[in-house]
């Protein structure tokens, strides 16, 4: 039986590779994408939506709706064209869609998290702002979701975004301690495993060849130029969201730690997005009062590997 999935996403180029892998994989059933800003602009994050929709003939029941436009700290947005492109899709200029999905609904969010209650998990793989209003306006009907997982902070190791802190977490830091705040049974897959979520560009032309995801050398080539360039001995695209999606429905390739996290909201300190864990040691009282995150340590990438390229290809590996 396949799970339940509702996507918080900005729907740039390794989020687009999520919904790819999602609709691929038997066991991951997705129902919504709420599409908002970060990597690109909403609207332009509704529009990716549409055209994968559109591409691989996804069914229309599928819910897209228009998430936030802008962060809960008032700032304007900041969206990065040089890792993924202008539209999202790095060298792809999707066709527009209309108007009607230009606008916020998170009724129809709840409408979602009603319809499937405890059956229905929740992947933040972007901005948290979307996903922590609706813990403002809808409290008591998200803690009836069977689980959120978050691409999101980085622990003892540097930020994407700063020395300290990764993009989700610094584009909106007030949302992110809402959604940690309030959020039950979540999962954190952060920067220390997903940067390790390679994809090289052989992994990439065999894709390409095999012709189930053609769409894919495109836009990770566009994504791998990018991260050559900043650090030249990478060999290949960290694919933070896809393997976020993955651990949904494959735990086994994943060493997991419940800790404490904090999440530093200073808007004009350098620490600004920093996700903190607490390590240290606690007694019984101490354990039963703290709320703990369930945070990914480590990836097998080998099982990484495997069931990505089996995915994406639709031939079997290992």
């Amino acid at each position: 039986m396949s799970q339940k999935v509702l996507v918080f996403g900005d729907i740039g180029i390794d989020d687009t590779a999520a919904l790819i892998y999602g609709y691929f994989d038997k066991h991951i059933d997705i129902v919504g994408v709420v599409a908002n800003y970060g990597n690109i602009s909403r609207e332009k994050a509704l529009t990716n939506v549409h055209y994968v929709k559109n591409l691989f003939d996804i069914s229309p029941s599928i819910e897209v709706i228009a998430g936030a436009e802008s962060p809960m700290t008032g700032e304007k947005p900041q969206y990065y064209p040089e890792i993924h492109g202008e539209y999202g899709l790095g060298p792809i200029i999707p066709p527009s869609v209309a108007n009607e999905f230009q606008s916020e609904n998170f009724f129809k969010v709840m409408e979602i998290i009603r319809r499937y209650s405890e059956d229905l998990v929740i992947v933040n793989i972007g901005r948290l702002t979307s996903l922590a209003t609706m813990f403002i306006l809808f409290q008591k009907e998200m803690s009836n979701v069977r689980a959120y997982y978050i691409m999101g902070g980085a622990f003892w190791t540097p930020g994407n975004i700063t020395a300290v802190a990764e993009a989700n977490f610094y584009g909106d830091p007030m949302a992110a301690h809402i959604v940690l705040t309030y959020a039950h049974h979540t999962t954190i897959v952060p920067l220390n495993v997903t940067e390790q979520a390679i994809v090289t560009p052989e992994m990439v032309n065999y894709i390409d060849q095999a012709g189930r995801a053609k769409i894919l050398k495109p836009l990770l080539d566009y994504y791998y130029a990018f991260y050559k360039q900043r650090n030249p001995s990478i060999s290949g695209s960290p694919l933070h969201d896809v393997v976020t999606l993955m651990a949904v429905v494959s735990e086994d390739m994943f060493k997991f730690k419940s800790l404490p996290v904090q999440i530093v909201r200073d808007l004009d300190s350098k620490a600004r997005g920093q996700s903190i864990a607490d390590i240290r040691p606690r007694n019984d009282q101490q354990n039963q009062e703290e709320k703990r995150h369930r945070i990914a340590m480590e990836l097998d990438y080998h099982l990484f590997y495997v069931r990505f390229m089996s995915m994406m290809t639709g031939q079997q590996f290992g």
